[in-house]
């Protein structure tokens, strides 16, 4: 269940600066770097199952992904050598204290999702090859990062201890197809530095806003909520992993055409089905390129009418009703998106980025008018079995 206690501690990791001991330029944040991460791990995880005929568990993958963004939202102050430090010495001690402090940031959470992260943290020995897909995608995250402050720091103490670090690290994940792949700078490399350009466009660009969040940033916290809406709805696990697979990639397009804000959209007739039409014109001629043939279908599936309620049947995507999904697609093997429900998170997303700035003290006719419009279009209303009215009853008028 999604509440306004989860959504806030979600984005406090929008106020977390990373490398702030280093020269660098805006867009490293913990909540962008957490969102790259998954994305490289859904590279890793693809090329892990086309070359090694690997057998991975795609929800462990999508839930370890979400327990270790709350862990390092809670402690990711502390620098890396000596996080792992305290984590071999004190890691049973530092993880209670990191659930003492998730159960009193969000008083709501249940204890069946509690119950979860204690034991995907504390063993180590299950799910081992997912768990290192998801090691090396934040490590690859971090280089990546680290790759643009090089050249800021060169020459700084400690800065060439840092590459070699990182560099290490990455070593110890070569096994993984992925990571051989972008070790080459080939067209992998260049899909994960083009969707790494999400990070550096800002939502709501034409208002002042606190936290600035990138795209980057807020598909992962729409795809974060989908998931946990995924769960409300009693979804199967392939339901689960798509719905947080769509709302992960569901601005992929916007690497290409900027955000386009929806007053624009909507103010002149079809010109929302010509924005459509121009980015996957796009999406074909400059991203699907860049991946395996073999995921090009999954890609134009999580960004191309992302929103719409739908299954594959046959090969092919079907739009089909609420209703439908949840009483005769609700299984494996149908690819069952969410998209009301998706849309319903993207909306709570803008207007929740829109609260916290108000709340801040910086607002603008735009926020004001967000929060006002998308409070009311979700007043008392239910998605696929999902209270968004609630949800919203939740955050006060200010």
């Amino acid at each position: 269940m999604i509440t306004k206690s989860f959504i806030e501690f979600l984005y406090e990791a929008a106020h977390i600066q990373r490398w702030n001991d280093h020269i660098r330029p805006n867009g490293f944040t913990e909540l962008d770097k957490q969102a790259h991460k998954m994305m490289i791990m859904y590279v890793l995880a693809r090329h892990e199952e086309d070359d090694h005929n690997a057998k991975l568990n795609w929800r462990v993958l999508v839930e370890g992904g979400i327990y270790e963004f709350l862990h390092r939202n809670i402690i990711t102050d502390i620098k890396p050598p000596i996080f792992h430090e305290l984590m071999r010495i004190h890691g049973a001690e530092l993880n209670e204290w990191v659930y003492k402090e998730i159960r009193r940031r969000i008083p709501d959470i249940s204890e069946e999702f509690m119950t979860g992260i204690k034991n995907y943290l504390e063993k180590p020995e299950e799910h081992k090859l997912e768990k290192k897909i998801l090691r090396a995608a934040h490590y690859l995250a971090t280089q990546w990062e680290f790759e643009i402050i090089y050249h800021f720091n060169q020459g700084i103490y400690g800065v060439e201890e840092t590459k070699q670090a990182i560099n290490n690290e990455i070593e110890d994940h070569y096994d993984l197809s992925g990571v051989q792949k972008l070790a080459l700078k080939g067209k992998t490399s260049k899909f994960v530095d083009l969707i790494g350009k999400l990070r550096f466009q800002k939502r709501w660009a034409q208002s002042p806003r606190v936290p600035e969040t990138s795209v980057m940033g807020h598909v992962l916290i729409v795809a974060i909520m989908g998931y946990f809406c995924a769960l409300e709805m009693g979804a199967c696990d392939e339901r689960i992993v798509d719905d947080f697979l769509c709302g992960l990639f569901h601005d992929l397009p916007e690497v290409l055409t900027r955000d386009i804000i929806s007053p624009v959209k909507r103010s002149v007739e079809g010109l929302d089905v010509l924005i459509k039409t121009i980015e996957e014109r796009q999406i074909h001629d400059q991203i699907l390129p860049l991946i395996p043939a073999n995921w090009h279908k999954d890609i134009l599936y999580y960004t191309m009418n992302e929103f719409a309620n739908k299954i594959t049947l046959d090969g092919k995507e079907v739009e089909v009703s609420i209703e439908e999904l949840n009483s005769k697609y609700n299984m494996d093997g149908f690819k069952v998106i969410d998209g009301a429900v998706l849309k319903g998170c993207d909306n709570l997303a803008a207007f929740v980025e829109a609260w916290l700035s108000k709340r801040y003290g910086i607002t603008s006719h735009h926020l004001e008018e967000a929060i006002v419009s998308i409070k009311a279009q979700y007043k008392n209303k239910i998605v696929g079995g999902v209270n968004f009215g609630r949800v919203y009853d939740e955050f006060e008028d200010i």
